[in-house]
């Protein structure tokens, strides 16, 4: 008995210390393995420090492996928390080694970011001057290095509006959405796509799963179940918008799995663990059921609102985005400050390299042509001294300059429309080897750093074309205003889609487009109404509208077949019984610019979510106006013209004409026939003839 009684307080003990801790991998961040190269490098990750964990007596834990051609003893490893010195100290023989540093309050930035830089020096050989750009130089931090931390005593206190997006990872919306729920959902996912890389899932009421605990919810305060409705404890006013934050914890089981070192090998170790999580609900509602709720869903479009509310709700009386275009938003010049670029000062030897990253979609519109501009100083060189200032894109030298004794950088290169990708890296490098017999006393006499506020990226000129392509999507989108259009029948299907949609048509560095919703029964074509704006449909293939696109390059009124121009084999029918998405962007009457998306099958919500993602990613062609797409993420792309060889309309041909395509084969073989019975025939009238002339 008294074992039995020990035994429980075992178990106890372990679950309460598990429900205590929450432990956060780097591969759950984003990170892999990542290697650091060269004889001085550094690596920097970016951690957001959640509100329900107590910083104070978190921990730190680090794996890296160092390459095996390292002369240990004179090869040593810093960490830097917060930009201040935290541990330093030469690398040890073993082949997987471990760094713990505590964590405290002081570690965080004010923004509740907790910064980790790795940095290296490294040697191979007892010569400095010969470890230069040897390729074994490098050191992996492993990405089963974690965070440990101890949650809050008081469960969810700290949680508040501003900071509560993090945690989020589904959005909810009612059985039978309005179009007022759909734009809810879009905005809402927008934000947690912005705040997250996790992949966000979005159910109806009756769909979600009991597992999901942190979700928002949106809604009319009427449509809301009951269960919901009790859990916001302040009511809006009409004409007034609410967005409360319910918090509690719920306890669960999961298991979790750990990398332990067994007799110098780390090997993964799983453990069922009970822990308490949030189960934080974010209502997205407002005192009636239109402008209310369109404050509420204009607050979410409005990032300053968001992270300067403190609380656990908001009241919204007057809601607007202050985004207005100005002469300098018009968004042709880009400096690298703007897209996400840091003045670093680097010193050393060898290569020094800063990187920065953009999308054609920074820009208002595609550019044909980009000019990069990069302006900055170095340590002038001296007689013998070799140095080059080199730009690389996508991972291509595309420039290479040599540097002098002047000491100031001001180089462009201009690119074509061929070069630069959807999205693109740009990378810059001072490369530095000094005279012969003086590399020594030159790793700290060389300096160079770009100026990231005065060099830029320049869109000479927009990108033309007489076709819209997804290439072009979605800046296609910048200018004017866009309609979102949705079937009425397919709407509760079309939520994450949308999500997607809006997510994208504001992933820049100026988001200012809050497109119109309204249903496809709804529109107006005779008025023009499908002229006036741009418009980006979600549409049931059946939707009388589809009549309206006479420049779509696919008719969805006649069944149809898309080929493989290489093979000429069937890729896509219309008549597939698998789920599939369509996604076909074109200009419509008035030059303005369409997009339609459609579905089929009995999983439309995941077809349709498939075909929106698909059009987003960075496509191998700079022409592909059609893309069909399956919930296994299988992807096909083709550009469709009037000319194109690889659409056919299977109800377009004449009955002849079907007919000759059903039975062609036996026709042939009955001619075939035919014709061996009329030789087999003649022959013997031939033979007959013969026999008769010879008696």
């Amino acid at each position: 008995m008294n074992k039995f009684l020990t035994l429980l307080a075992l178990v106890f003990l372990l679950s309460k210390a598990s429900l205590a801790q929450s432990i956060v991998s780097f591969k759950s961040l984003g990170h892999g393995d990542n290697a650091i190269y060269g004889m001085s490098g550094a690596s920097s990750f970016y951690v957001k420090i959640s509100p329900m964990v107590e910083v104070n007596g978190g921990k730190l834990v680090l794996y890296f492996e160092p390459s095996q051609a390292l002369i240990k003893e004179h090869s040593f490893i810093n960490i830097i928390l917060n930009d201040r010195p935290a541990y330093s100290a030469r690398l040890t023989k073993d082949s997987i080694q471990k760094v713990v540093l505590n964590i405290t309050r002081d570690d965080i930035s004010t923004d509740k970011f907790l910064k980790i830089q790795v940095k290296t020096l490294l040697t191979i050989s007892d010569d400095i001057c010969r470890d230069l750009d040897n390729p074994a130089m490098w050191l992996k931090v492993k990405d089963y290095s974690y965070l440990s931390f101890l949650k809050n005593r008081d469960g969810v206190s700290e949680v508040n509006i501003s900071n509560c997006f993090e945690s989020k990872r589904a959005i909810v919306y009612p059985e039978n959405p309005s179009l007022h729920d759909l734009k809810a959902v879009a905005w809402a996912y927008a934000r947690l796509k912005k705040a997250q890389n996790k992949p966000i899932l979005v159910f109806s009421t009756d769909q979600l799963p009991d597992s999901v605990k942190n979700y928002i919810e949106v809604g009319s305060l009427d449509g809301l179940p009951q269960n919901k409705r009790e859990l916001i404890k302040v009511t809006p006013q009409t004409n007034e918008g609410i967005l409360y934050l319910s918090k509690s914890t719920s306890t669960i089981t999961d298991t979790v799995t750990q990398m332990v070192n067994v007799k110098g090998v780390m090997v993964p170790k799983k453990t069922v663990s009970v822990e308490t999580v949030p189960a934080e609900i974010l209502f997205v509602s407002g005192g009636d059921d239109n402008a209310g709720y369109e404050k509420a869903i204009t607050a979410l479009g409005n990032i300053n609102i968001l992270n300067s509310t403190f609380g656990d709700y908001l009241l919204i009386d007057q809601a607007e985005n202050t985004y207005f275009k100005t002469v300098d938003e018009n968004r042709s010049r880009l400096t690298l400050k703007q897209v996400g670029g840091s003045s670093d000062f680097m010193s050393g030897i060898g290569s020094l390299k800063s990187s920065y990253t953009f999308k054609n979609s920074d820009f208002n519109f595609t550019p044909k042509e980009v000019e990069i501009r990069f302006i900055g100083t170095y340590s002038g060189l001296n007689p013998g001294d070799r140095g080059y200032f080199n730009i690389y894109l996508n991972g291509l030298l595309i420039s290479s300059e040599k540097l002098d004794a002047s000491g100031k950088l001001n180089t462009s290169i201009t690119i074509n429309r061929y070069q630069h990708h959807k999205y693109n890296t740009l990378e810059s490098e001072f490369r530095f080897f000094p005279t012969n017999g003086e590399c020594k006393n030159s790793f700290i006499n060389f300096f160079g750093e770009v100026d990231v506020d005065k060099s830029y990226l320049e869109s000479k000129n927009p990108f033309i074309s007489s076709d819209l392509s997804f290439y072009q999507y979605p800046e296609a989108f910048n200018t004017g205003t866009t309609r979102i259009i949705v079937s009425k029948n397919i709407a509760k299907y079309a939520a994450g889609a949308i999500g997607e949609v809006i997510y994208e048509l504001n992933n820049n560095i100026n988001s200012n487009n809050f497109p119109e919703f309204v249903y496809s029964s709804d529109i107006q074509a005779q008025a023009g109404d499908l002229k006036k704006y741009n418009i980006i449909a979600l549409l049931d293939k059946d939707d009388p509208i589809m009549k309206e696109f006479p420049d779509a390059p696919i008719k969805f009124s006649q069944n149809f077949r898309l080929y493989n121009t290489d093979n000429n084999k069937i890729v896509y029918s219309l008549s597939d019984t698998v789920s599939t998405g369509l996604a076909q962007i074109f200009y419509g009457r008035s030059n303005n610019a369409t997009l339609v998306l459609t579905a089929t099958g009995s999983h439309q919500s995941e077809a349709l979510l498939a075909a929106s993602k698909s059009i987003t990613e960075q496509l191998s062609t700079l022409s592909s106006n059609v893309c069909v797409t399956d919930i296994n993420s299988n992807k096909y792309l083709f550009n469709i013209n009037k000319t194109s060889g690889n659409l056919e309309y299977v109800d377009a041909k004449s009955t002849l004409t079907k007919f000759w395509d059903n039975y062609n084969l036996y026709i042939l073989l009955g001619i075939l026939i035919l014709i061996l019975l009329s030789f087999l025939f003649v022959r013997s009238r031939v033979q007959r003839s013969q026999e008769l002339y010879n008696d």
